[in-house]
């Protein structure tokens, strides 16, 4: 049996149903749910169907009145639809439940079209404040109080890793010629076309069917999975005519949701939606990279490859292939693909390992499946469905969401104490500071009247500290550490968004209270400047402070002992539940403006902080100058830092650069027809390029990549492949490189150098980033110049 939680704050973190090892649940319409469990002991799998009346939240019965006496409270054998009414006076007062969602939902919008006088033919077209109606899944869950993954490590579930290898990027056109996949049991195999026609690609995609049948995996993992890969087996499916499901139940095909990021709808390019295979969880790493960068902001890309190497468990002899040349290389050389393909299968899985624990340990506490936990929003999508549990585990009606009074959201405390080069750098954490403030002063939202949400953070932050200090005693790398510090990921990511859910406008969340948010961070301001005022007094340099922690410079003359001891004695002097951390400490600093900074390890680690210094819109030629330089500054190293300069203005004058190099990645927001509209008063780059490359439609939402090519005029650049770190690209890209050479210097200088300006005096900067082909006589030698 699993674990039995003792307290109603318990129930409502954990649920109160121990049933252990549930791997996935289904739930439809017609009131049966399918549980797929896996018995913690002997990792066999069992599946069971469990009966459950839908069920959702109303203001009012009276859209129900007209059934009569088919209407009665719980317990009434002979009532169609049943109603529990909550307490304590919140506006969701009613819960109704029927056998079937059809009968629930047709007897609602038939009430409410006879109360409105006019047709109404879904429950979306009612007043959102007048019901919630959870997916059913979440349903079951809520109303069982059971959770995913109880008494299961996340090595105990049964992963499967595939990837697709197509002869291009367009679903429409293009083919699927070689699927590499990793087994649960860590097999690698290839699956390969037979021949390069329809039939060849059918069988492909049906003997990836197969596959998984025979693996029956719990879980299905691939970097981008929902962004390329299942939106392209479902495209190449449908045009071949054939079925296509990887679940575990009867439907035939992959069946979709709603999504913030995914495929585009069939039906609304505009709306976004995930694919579903029922019994599986479909896991993209691609969200797992986001969430972790979201927090640490030190990955150099999102990319598979480029993740597997900052993490480090990319193997010395993996196999690396620029995208475009897959296919034509598969052709001469199959067996390099087919490395290169099992290569990538083997990097999902050690990335899902490494960072996917976070939506395993939400799962493990919040009402939703593990797949929409994977992608959800922390306040939305984690604490929403907590507080929605512990309303009705309690039997109290839940608030609707509510506008605010036009009071504005005071920001949070913010300071920066100097900008250019610090050396011996400390920074002290305060560890999640608003949550605990949240706690030490009992500021919750004023309609919580149950007292959930402080409840719930209290409990998290607990859990959290605790997953910390036992991550630390178990040794790196093992399964126990990482899921130790997973939990810890987890709890920190929503504790956190709790202040952020307070303070959300609009009514967005339900218990949203600016009043509340304003006094968090009334306190933080005080706490922060506090403990500025206390370090300071103490013989430091303060650099930067925000609710993230301090950065403060010390003497030369300490050691760590004493960096460590004066983070302690300002520690004592705050609040019980405000705990502040000697976090790190770094050889030196650059400050160009508040939260955007590079830090440089005592081992050489470069840390780069800020949209100043990683941007997805950045040109990868000025990136890279700028973390060469950057390091080179930071090392004390001048003379580099303009010889970096120069090589890179030599790349681009010389046109050795590809064109990718020097191209940005944007996001359309007009539509084709927005913009040619607005296009005779104001041409932008983005869309010109379109035009210019054929492309007269597009959707809003597309990412593509520009540049500004000669005479000023915009092109798309090609994609390339994840995993090459050459500067210049092969011959083929060569002849593309029809880039503005003078703009790019430009920028360059303007926008890149510009990064590092507040390191040196007007005169130093002009001198060092000086036009190599225009270098005064009489400029200061660059070694003597000093940060």
């Amino acid at each position: 049996m699993g674990t039995v939680y003792s307290t109603v704050e318990e129930e409502w973190l954990w649920g109160w149903d121990s049933t252990p090892g549930i791997v996935s649940v289904w739930a439809e319409g017609n009131g049966v749910a399918t549980v797929w469990q896996r018995d913690p002991v002997t990792g066999a799998l069992h599946t069971n169907d469990a009966r459950f009346r839908p069920w959702m939240l109303l203001r009012s019965l009276e859209p129900l009145r007209h059934l009569g006496t088919t209407l009665g409270k719980d317990g009434d054998s002979r009532a169609l639809v049943r109603y529990t009414k909550l307490s304590h006076g919140g506006a969701l007062c009613y819960v109704v439940s029927a056998p079937t969602l059809e009968q629930l939902t047709l007897a609602l919008l038939r009430g409410e079209s006879s109360l409105q006088g006019k047709q109404l033919r879904h429950v979306r077209d009612l007043d959102s404040d007048s019901y919630l109606l959870l997916p059913p899944d979440e349903q079951y869950l809520v109303a069982t109080g059971r959770n995913y993954f109880r008494d299961l490590s996340f090595d105990q579930l049964h992963r499967l890793q595939f990837d697709l290898e197509t002869t291009g990027l367009n679903a429409e056109r293009d083919r699927i010629f070689m699927i590499a996949v990793r087994m649960p049991d860590g097999e690698l195999r290839t699956l390969e076309r037979a021949s390069d026609n329809d039939e060849g690609e059918r069988r492909l995609i049906q003997q990836l069917e197969q596959t998984v049948r025979e693996a029956d995996p719990d879980v299905i993992e691939n970097h981008n999975l929902h962004g390329f890969d299942l939106p392209f087996l479902h495209t190449r499916a449908k045009l071949l005519r054939i079925s296509f499901a990887l679940g575990r139940t009867s439907h035939k095909n992959l069946l979709t949701r709603a999504a913030r990021r995914g495929a585009r709808n069939d039906y609304d390019a505009s709306r976004r939606v995930r694919f579903m295979a029922p019994g599986r969880e479909l896991i993209d790493t691609l969200d797992a990279v986001r969430r972790y960068d979201f927090s640490t902001r030190e990955l150099p890309s999102h990319g598979l490859k480029a993740v597997a190497k900052h993490l480090g468990f990319a193997g010395p002899e993996r196999e690396y292939i620029r995208s475009n040349q897959i296919y034509a290389t598969y052709l001469t050389d199959p067996e390099r693909v087919r490395r290169y393909a099992t290569d990538d299968v083997i990097e999902v899985a050690h990335l899902s390992r490494m960072l996917g624990g976070a939506a395993f340990a939400l799962a493990r506490m919040a009402p939703r499946r593990y797949e929409r936990l994977a992608d959800a929003g922390a306040a939305t999508g984690v604490i929403d469905p907590l507080l929605v549990r512990a309303y009705l585990r309690s039997g109290n009606a839940l608030p609707v969401h509510q506008h605010g009074d036009g009071t504005t959201h005071t920001g949070a405390a913010l300071y920066l104490f100097g900008t250019g080069v610090a050396h011996r750098i400390v920074k002290a954490d305060v560890a999640s500071l608003y949550p605990s403030l949240m706690r030490q002063y009992k500021i919750g939202p004023a309609r919580d009247h149950l007292g959930a949400m402080l409840a719930l953070v209290n409990q998290l932050v607990d859990q959290r500290l605790a997953a910390k200090a036992a991550a630390r005693t178990e040794p790196a790398a093992s399964a126990k550490r990482y899921t130790h510090e997973a939990m810890s990921a987890a709890m920190k990511l929503v504790v956190n968004s709790a202040y952020g859910y307070l303070g959300a406008g609009g009514g967005l969340t339900r218990f949203a209270d600016v009043h509340a948010a304003n006094e968090v961070t009334r306190r933080g301001r005080e706490t922060l400047a506090f403990m500025c005022r206390e370090l300071a007094a103490r013989g430091v340099t303060l650099r930067e402070a925000d609710t993230d922690g301090v950065y403060f410079a010390v003497p030369q003359s300490w050691s760590e002992a004493d960096e460590r001891q004066v983070v302690s004695e300002v520690a004592a002097l705050l609040p019980p539940l405000v705990q502040l951390e000697f976090e790190g400490r770094y050889a030196a600093m650059l400050s160009h403006e508040p939260k955007n900074y590079a830090l440089l390890t005592y081992d050489g680690k470069l840390i780069l902080r800020g949209v100043a210094f990683r941007s997805s819109r950045a040109e990868p030629f000025g990136e890279a100058f700028l973390r060469q330089a950057v390091r080179q500054l930071l090392e004390g190293d001048i003379s580099g830092v303009r010889e970096t300069y120069v090589q890179a203005v030599s790349a681009l004058r010389t046109r050795s650069l590809p064109v990718y190099d020097v191209s940005s990645k944007v996001r359309l927001t007009k539509s084709s027809e927005a913009y040619a509209v607005s296009r005779d008063t104001r041409r932008e780059i983005s869309y010109e390029a379109m035009l210019a490359s054929g492309r007269a439609r597009w959707t809003t939402g597309e990412r593509v990549r520009v540049y500004r090519a000669r005479g000023g005029t915009a092109a798309l650049a090609p994609e390339r492949g994840e995993g090459s770190d050459a500067l210049s690209g092969p011959a083929a890209d060569a002849q593309l490189a029809g880039y503005d050479v003078e703009y790019y210097v430009r920028l360059l200088r303007a926008s890149f150098a510009a990064r590092l300006q507040r390191a040196f005096t007007p005169e130093d900067f002009k001198t060092l980033f000086s036009d190599p082909m225009q270098e005064s006589l009489f400029a200061a030698g660059i070694a003597e110049i000093r940060p």
